[in-house]
């Protein structure tokens, strides 16, 4: 994996680079849409490439070694040949669903042994293991294996579990150096940086993933109930410690307005099911607020879904006819308001990147913070 920084904003701490691996260009920043178990969902693959039009795509490690499992991954050829992708993929470890099953899952210095949601079975994941299944799986990006504390933390249980996640790190990065890529071509390993929100924690965490030297960096453990503020604020503490000519990552962010303002502290690449999830709730994210689609008030609006026109839906419809289908639940609903909210988000990370190049990010920023605040 190749990172080259092409510019910074002179107002803020806003970058735009180029990370190029064997299954292309990613243009940072830029925001990933989330394909769990090897689909994003309720968009077809030539539509995610032809209109949303992203560089990368997330997949998820826990789900997909429940299903189909990595047997049938193998014989696929990994991951990009079994959902028919030719561009980049990145996979989350499996920590952050590991936390999340905090009732089914016992964790121990050797790993963590967990049930599945699926059907009871029991598991065990470890640093070896995960990175055997991310091997298996063969995305270009793969992530260390941690433990994403919850929010709020007590200070001794965020201090123990961040020294745990730097030695499954080490345990994660002889395990990757050790066994070869599996279909031709070279997989990057990020690690992550934890420490929940305790700025000490969060500096002696960036120091220790800075020290790794690896091809990227991530941060973990946000976005799990903490402000805002304190998101931003660990954000600004990590950024001006980590490596400045490698990728930043920050896991599992966020609404339109955390982007951006996270784009202001160094961070190059976002990934979040909010547009997913909430486009087949009825929300969708537009550059002047965000409209409940559901809501009375669009009944009889024959407008387009955004005169803004990022994806082809978005001029196709009317607000008037997608409320119709929400308030008789028809799955094309759900597929209309997902595509306009990942075209929105890809939209907003690839104008940053304008606004950076062109020296202007921090004001533009600003105002669409303003913009966004508001609901329709």
């Amino acid at each position: 994996m190749k990172f080259d920084l092409l510019a910074k904003d002179s107002g803020s701490k806003a970058r735009a680079g180029e990370i190029t691996t064997a299954h292309g260009k990613i243009e940072t920043p830029i925001f990933m849409p989330v394909g769990t178990i090897g689909t994003v969902k309720g968009v077809h693959q030539r539509e995610l490439k032809e209109e949303i039009n992203p560089d990368i795509i997330l997949g998820n490690t826990y789900h997909l070694y429940l299903r189909p499992q990595m047997e049938v991954l193998k014989k696929a050829g990994g991951l990009h040949k079994f959902m028919n992708w030719d561009r980049n993929i990145l996979t989350d470890s499996g920590g952050y669903q590991v936390y999340s099953l905090s009732a089914n899952r016992k964790i121990k210095e050797e790993g963590v042994k967990f049930k599945s949601h699926i059907d009871g079975s029991l598991h065990f994941f470890t640093p070896e293991n995960v990175m055997d299944v991310q091997r298996t799986i063969g995305a270009d990006i793969i992530m260390a294996f941690d433990e994403c504390t919850p929010y709020p933390c007590d200070y001794r249980y965020a201090k123990r579990s961040m020294h745990m996640t730097h030695r499954w790190l080490d345990r994660c990065m002889d395990r990757f150096k050790n066994t070869p890529p599996l279909y031709g071509y070279e997989q990057s390993l990020f690690p992550i940086v934890q420490g929940s929100t305790y700025k000490d924690l969060r500096e002696q965490s960036a120091e220790y993933i800075a020290k790794a030297g690896a091809e990227g960096n991530a941060i973990g453990g946000l976005s799990v109930g903490e402000p805002a503020e304190e998101m931003y604020a660990m954000t600004e503490v990590v950024t001006a410690i980590l490596p400045e000519d490698k990728p930043r990552y920050l896991m599992g962010v966020g609404t339109p307005i955390n982007i951006l303002e996270n784009i202001a502290l160094g961070v190059d690449m976002f990934d979040c099911v909010m547009p997913t999830r909430n486009a087949r709730n009825g929300m969708l994210f537009t550059a002047h607020g965000t409209i409940n689609i559901k809501n009375r008030k669009w009944y009889d609006d024959f407008s387009t879904i955004d005169e803004m026109g990022m994806t082809w839906v978005d001029t196709e419809y009317s607000k008037a006819y997608l409320k119709h289908l929400f308030s008789v639940n028809e799955m094309l609903g759900k597929q209309i308001a997902t595509i306009h909210n990942l075209g929105f988000y890809l939209w907003l990370t690839r104008e940053a990147r304008k606004h950076i190049i062109a020296g202007d990010f921090r004001e533009w920023k600003d105002k669409m913070v303003k913009q966004m605040d508001k609901r329709l």
